[in-house]
């Protein structure tokens, strides 16, 4: 037997396979980068910026600047460590604290507090420099109309401001392709209906049952994907002036950085994030073990069980097993999501009602429990089973009772499988 050990919350779980039966560990592929510190890294970046003129010849003496940073569930981009450097550099090219704001794009998240804050931006920052929380049901301003006929709205005070500068994180995304860089924007500091009108992109016209846009999934970022191509516009009405984007590594340190125009550096961002993370395999499994990589990823089951979108593609389909191993300690995390999973106990209904009532909590709910009718999916984390009693998810308090639920109900006692200890930004395809 082989012991491997994942993360969890904040600390860790161990488990046990026969190293007989496991394919393969997905890691992430070894690519030689310089050797550099994380501060290194991102002024390199910023002194090289990727399709668009150096910050000092886009940011004058005596303008003002409003940068948007993730909310604490993107802590693992580094932002506290790039906004340091980043304002460091403003305030070189003469922009003062005081002609500053910080904004955090949560987008439909929960709003952010102080100790949120702190660890976004760091605490010098949060002494210095005003910060406040997008409100997607706040004060808004038409910037423009989407060629797929999306009003787009995004956050008056930004708007105000001379510049705009996104910071974030670039991992694949399963609707967008990949997240940060546009994504920031919408639905980062977007209005609740922009957000809701570009995200209901995922489902086909017509009735419910109609089916979803399969092109609407991780690591698809081009005109085949309308949920992308909608954001591409929203960065690019938003009149964005640069943007600065980490890779992080297995170890959640910053791989690489890349800064620069929001379309052009974030594809730059987006293509090593494939190389890295993007793992090809030869066949499918009966089971995949696979890890929502600690907190802040494991937070909520919103957030925490989205490692299911880069794991599926390994598991055989119908019969295969996919256990992910994710604390959720704020348990749904979104009450729209809560809302799937206690009020209807079928997907066809859920379908129904989300298609008129359309939310991203409720859409991430759907999708999850949609994922669970195709596979059998077991859940390790800190809720209960009487949670998903309506749905098609199991539970098991622990990975090694887990594996024998897989065996029970898959009738068999060896399991081909796969590990996947980086689950949250490693994503198995045989289409790679």
């Amino acid at each position: 037997m082989a012991v491997y050990t994942f993360k969890y919350g904040d600390g860790t779980v161990d488990f046990e396979y026969p190293q007989e039966d496991v394919i393969k560990v997905l890691e992430p592929s070894k690519i030689d980068l310089p050797k550099l510190s994380e501060e290194e890294i991102i002024r390199k970046a910023i002194e090289n910026p990727i399709g668009c003129p150096k910050l000092e010849e886009i940011v004058k003496p005596g303008q003002t600047v409003c940068i948007v940073v993730p909310d604490v569930t993107r802590l693992w981009a580094r932002p506290a460590v790039i906004c340091h450097i980043l304002v460091e550099k403003l305030n070189k090219i003469g922009v003062k604290d005081e002609d500053m704001l910080f904004i955090a794009a949560v987008g439909t998240h929960r709003l952010q507090e102080e100790a949120d804050f702190k660890a976004l931006i760091g605490e010098d920052l949060y002494k210095r420099i005003k910060i406040e929380n997008h409100l997607c049901d706040g004060e808004v301003v038409q910037t423009g109309v989407s060629s797929r006929g999306n009003v787009m709205q995004v956050n008056a005070h930004a708007m105000k401001y001379d510049h705009r500068i996104l910071v974030g994180g670039v991992v694949f995304h399963f609707l967008a392709g990949f997240g940060g860089g546009r994504k920031t924007v919408l639905p980062g500091i977007s209005s609740r209906s922009t957000i809701e009108y570009n995200h209901k992109m995922y489902f086909k016209p017509g009735p419910a049952g109609s089916g979803a846009v399969e092109t609407c999934a991780n690591g698809i970022a081009d005109d085949r994907n309308p949920i992308h191509a909608d954001m591409v516009e929203a960065a690019k009405f938003a009149k964005i002036s640069f943007i600065v984007n980490s890779v992080v590594d297995s170890t959640q340190k910053i791989a690489q950085c890349f800064a620069g125009d929001v379309i052009k550096a974030h594809e730059a961002a987006a293509a090593l994030v494939k190389k890295i993370d993007g793992v090809k395999i030869d066949k499918q499994a009966d089971l995949v073990i696979a890890s929502g990589c600690g907190y802040p990823k494991d937070i909520s089951f919103y957030q925490g069980v989205k490692p299911i979108f880069n794991a599926v593609g390994a598991v055989k389909p119908k019969e295969g097993v996919l256990i992910l191993v994710s604390e959720c300690r704020e348990k749904f995390g979104n009450p729209d999501t809560e809302k799937f999973a206690y009020e209807f106990d079928n997907m066809v209904d859920r379908e129904v009602y989300l298609r008129d009532n359309y939310g991203i909590g409720r859409f991430v709910g759907f999708r999850l429990f949609e994922v669970a009718t195709q596979l059998h999916l077991i859940l390790v984390s800190s809720m209960k089973p009487e949670n998903f009693a309506k749905t098609d998810i199991l539970t098991a308090p622990t990975v090694n009772d887990a594996i024998a639920l897989a065996k029970k109900i898959t009738g068999k006692d060896k399991m081909s499988a796969y590990i996947m200890p980086y689950a949250a930004n490693t994503m198995a395809s045989m289409e790679l």
